[in-house]
């Protein structure tokens, strides 16, 4: 579906739950009990999207894979007429166990949040000694077959910035994309603005990765992440730069958070609650065009009204 400033809206990122395994710094995530739509309600929701022109949709969190029934989410969802590609970010914690289930359920690309590939580090981070597992979780992927499968991290300067090289190496060694993502300052404080690792200047650091362009790419190949490669590289190395570089004319995804508001832009504090029309499908999906035409020009990072909820809500 065209929104106001004629961007094709077609992506929707569901998150299915705000309870997480790990406790991330930056993330906010807690473990507390809290409302969630059920594998019939989040159908429901996803059906009217795809009426509205959604046609690829990836599940988050807080962590998807907390919920026993993320596999029957999967299978609904990927049976949705007009849904062509279904996606999964996880912290990678639960995918050993989970990979082949969620690949014949009919999800064919798996994000991997991983900001370091140092063990202590790792533990500091997210308040859990489950770096051995994060790879096995990998191997996993790759066995079921699952592809993409993307690593994405968040470099913060005095915490873990020293980890670019260990993480590019991965995309050297297999066919795994790295892509790192700019800590995004969720205030109008500028606190944030100062830990902020940039892509440019990794670029500086690693001046052999040259722009990798892939010609006659289709919708489900564009991306807002740049991608780079090298010599010898397997895979390829990604920026997505939100602070330093926004994309916000080419955005082209909604957000379903986990209570069942809808949130049209990453860093706008407006929200729809659409959960009074699941009775009435037609309603639902007027609603659903409505917010898409709502979704603002940008983002309004760090102007003192951009998100007001924590990542484990929206999923990133």
């Amino acid at each position: 579906m065209i929104d106001s400033y004629q961007r094709d809206i077609n992506y929707l990122r569901v998150s299915v739950t705000k309870r997480c395994n790990l406790n991330c710094s930056y993330c906010g995530a807690k473990n507390e009990a809290s409302e969630e739509l059920t594998p019939a309600q989040l159908e429901k929701i996803v059906r009217a999207f795809a009426r509205n022109g959604i046609t690829k949709v990836r599940l988050t969190g807080g962590e998807p894979l907390v919920r026993q029934d993320i596999v029957e989410i999967a299978q609904r969802l990927a049976g949705i007429d007009g849904i062509k590609k279904l996606a999964v970010t996880t912290n990678g914690i639960f995918l050993k166990r989970y990979a082949a289930e969620l690949k014949r359920a009919g999800v064919t690309a798996v994000n991997i949040s991983l900001d370091t590939t140092d063990r202590e580090q790792f533990r500091s981070i997210t308040g859990y000694d489950g770096l051995d597992k994060v790879f096995e979780g990998i191997d996993e992927c790759e066995r079921a077959g699952l592809s993409p499968i993307r690593l994405n991290a968040v470099l913060t300067k005095g915490k873990n910035e020293d980890q670019a090289e260990s993480l590019i190496s991965i995309a050297r060694n297999r066919k795994i994309d790295v892509r790192f993502i700019e800590l995004m300052p969720f205030s109008s404080d500028g606190e944030k603005d100062e830990l902020v690792v940039t892509g440019e200047e990794l670029l500086k650091k690693f001046p052999e990765l040259k722009p990798f362009v892939k010609e006659n790419a289709t919708d489900f190949e564009k991306s807002v992440a740049r991608y780079y490669t090298a010599e010898g590289f397997k895979g390829r190395v990604g920026f997505i730069t939100p602070v330093s570089n926004s994309f916000c004319s080419e955005c082209n995804r909604i957000r379903l958070l986990s209570d069942g508001k809808i949130k049209p832009c990453l860093g706008n504090s407006e929200v729809y609650d659409i959960k009074a029309f699941l009775d009435d499908e037609e309603r639902l999906e007027q609603e659903i065009k409505k917010i898409i035409l709502s979704k603002p020009r940008e983002h309004s990072f760090g102007c003192g009204y951009g998100n007001h909820h924590g990542l484990n809500l929206i999923g990133g």
